[in-house]
């Protein structure tokens, strides 16, 4: 077995991880400040809508997750082998799909929103409101899924600190927009929508800038370099795989909000508002999954076990370590940040009384992050796919017992049954991932 990396140390990893971790996090405090800028106003509506609106675009855009992931595999194993030419290839192939992804979208708008409204149980005034939302985000797709290919073409090659700054960018431009155009003009629902559609164009064109070096290298490169039918074959594969496997974690993510629906605009909302704990987390643990990714592809295009396995133990480590800071936070300081997020009190009662849940989703997420981020830089997709499919029957058979007696609580219940059962599945799969390696 190869000797690993000296270089692969608690340092490194970090440096690809703060920076991340940073730019995670300012994610969900985006969809924070959304929620509390409407939130001023009082009643539940605009609450709803925004959650509604955000969380099916999200899930829409988020199909095309796969080019963010599968980019961040493919480009590692390319830097790991040394291969700069394909580095720079793989930049133009993520633009490419994701700039026709995103036209896609535009073009379908009106089927995709009314699909999306037809299994909505929102009230006719939150439906409106979501509505005119989700009709003036949908013209920056484009740009929101063009960045996921130059996000994961940066984080290959561990420059992290350029993703942050991309990230602060959009965010910034995204809040003090928010604060004018919400507070300031009075645009409600609108305003928010405004504000993201603004920010997403402007992050594009930023991360376009950052990546100039490897477009300038990607211009000298032939049609046939590009389109090369053996890189597209195994570029489709992977990414077919993950495509998959994010319809299914979507999947639960959406019937999560849509079944809250159920039990009334005021439920819907609380659960919106404690959404944005998770997403806090996600983001957070997702910096040292994002670390996983780029070690443990390049790892594997050097075919070096010992590298992979050091990677991967540094990165779990600290992912370990933020969750558990993250859930101390929560539990803290919980109630203060509900009662940020919304003005209404029938929504921060609500929101309090499911608050135990999110207390303890760091430490349910965290082997679920990092297995993802392990089994992304191997391109092991097609582990993915499989055990997140086991997962997602899992998630429904827990939700199917739980829901009649637990009602509300039996959502939950079944939400942080999924974050298990993705990290001991993955978990299981492992073997086989280091076997792989060494063939």
């Amino acid at each position: 077995m190869t000797a690993p990396d000296p270089r692969l140390s608690h340092g490194r990893v970090l440096k690809i991880a703060l920076p991340i971790l940073l730019s995670n996090v300012t994610v969900p405090i985006l969809g924070a400040v959304d929620t509390a800028v409407v939130g001023q106003i009082p009643a539940p509506e605009p609450i709803a809508a925004v959650g509604v609106g955000a969380i099916v675009l999200s899930a829409i855009y988020w199909t095309f997750g796969f080019l963010r992931m599968g980019t961040v595999g493919l480009t590692a194993q390319a830097a790991g082998t040394g291969d700069r030419t394909e580095v720079q290839a793989l930049l133009l192939r993520a633009l490419l799909l994701g700039l026709a992804g995103g036209v896609l979208l535009i073009l379908l708008q009106g089927l995709i929103f009314r699909a999306a409204f037809a299994v909505s149980p929102a009230s006719a005034e939150v439906e409106a409101m979501a509505r005119s939302y989700m009709g003036i985000r949908v013209w920056s797709a484009p740009a929101a899924i063009g960045l996921y290919g130059i996000t994961g073409w940066l984080i290959a090659q561990e420059r992290t600190r350029a993703v942050l700054v991309l990230q602060l960018w959009m965010n910034g431009v995204n809040v003090v927009l928010d604060l004018a155009l919400v507070l300031g003009f009075g645009m409600g629902v609108e305003g928010v929508a405004i504000a993201t559609f603004v920010a997403e164009w402007s992050g594009l064109a930023m991360g376009l800038w950052l990546c100039r070096a490897g477009l300038g290298g990607a211009r000298r490169l032939s049609a046939a370099q590009v389109l090369d039918p053996r890189r597209l074959r195994h570029m489709a594969a992977v990414n077919g795989d993950i495509l998959i496997r994010s319809l299914l974690l979507e999947a639960i993510l959406v019937s999560f909000l849509l079944v809250g629906g159920r039990f009334g605009d005021v439920t819907l909302a609380a659960n919106q508002v404690l959404l944005q704990f998770l997403m806090i987390t996600a983001h957070a643990l997702d910096g040292f999954a994002f670390a996983a990714e780029a070690l443990v592809g390049q790892a594997v295009g050097a075919r070096n076990l010992a590298r992979l396995r050091r990677g991967a133990g540094l990165a779990a480590l600290w992912c370990g370590v933020v969750a558990a800071v993250l859930g101390l936070v929560f539990w803290l300081g919980g109630a203060g940040l509900v009662r940020l997020m919304s003005a209404d009190p029938q929504v921060q009662a609500m929101a309090l009384t499911y608050l135990p849940w999110v207390m303890l989703t760091p430490l349910f997420q965290v082997a679920a992050m990092m297995f993802d981020g392990i089994f992304i830089g191997a391109t092991r997709s097609g582990d993915m796919r499989n055990m997140m499919a086991v997962s997602a029957l899992i998630y429904a058979g827990v939700l199917a017992l739980a829901l009649a007696p637990l009602g509300n609580h039996g959502l939950w219940l079944a939400f942080q049954v999924s974050f298990l059962a993705r990290g001991l599945t993955l978990a299981l799969r492992y073997p086989a991932l280091e076997r792989s390696v060494m063939a």
